[in-house]
């Protein structure tokens, strides 16, 4: 637990980084899973032990998780001040308005950006606010294993 502790600590820094640096992170998330489950690094069961008996989602899915925890706490008072201004696009589906922004290298990564971006990219199911804190969790859990399981290149 210490490693997945270290690899989440401030992750959502890492909103919409390149895939070369969230690739490195992958390969030490990787090698932490083999020394854990005393794996090969070429075992057949390798990607499904890290998915299916540990239930832990690989580096850009585990950033989009948090960052959508984070904007699911704003919208429900439980986040600091300072991250809970907010601006609704669309009150009847829960969008979040997304800012203009100058700098495609680093403008989309701010959080005002990322996280709108983020949350809008949710099922309508799954963007619900006044789900409670299990329910959304498990919710964005399954969202993020099935679909952007496939989405990713």
């Amino acid at each position: 637990m210490h490693v997945t502790s270290r690899v989440d600590y401030c992750n959502s820094v890492l909103a919409g980084a390149p895939k070369a640096l969230t690739d490195k992170l992958q390969r030490m998330f990787s090698a932490a899973t083999r020394v854990i489950s005393d794996t090969g690094k070429y075992d057949r069961a390798f990607s499904q032990l890290l998915h299916e008996k540990l239930h832990w989602l690989d580096v850009r899915d585990r950033v989009m998780f948090k960052l959508v925890v984070i904007v699911h706490r704003c919208l429900n008072g439980r986040a600091p001040q300072y991250l809970s201004q907010r601006h609704l696009h669309s009150a009847e589906r829960n969008l979040l308005h997304v800012p203009r922004f100058r700098l495609n290298t680093c403008g989309c990564r701010a959080f005002a950006i990322a996280s709108p971006f983020a949350w809008n990219s949710l099922f309508d199911p799954v963007r619900n606010p006044n789900a409670t804190k299990a329910a959304f969790r498990r919710l964005l859990y399954i969202f993020v294993r099935t679909v952007l399981a496939h989405l990713a290149p």
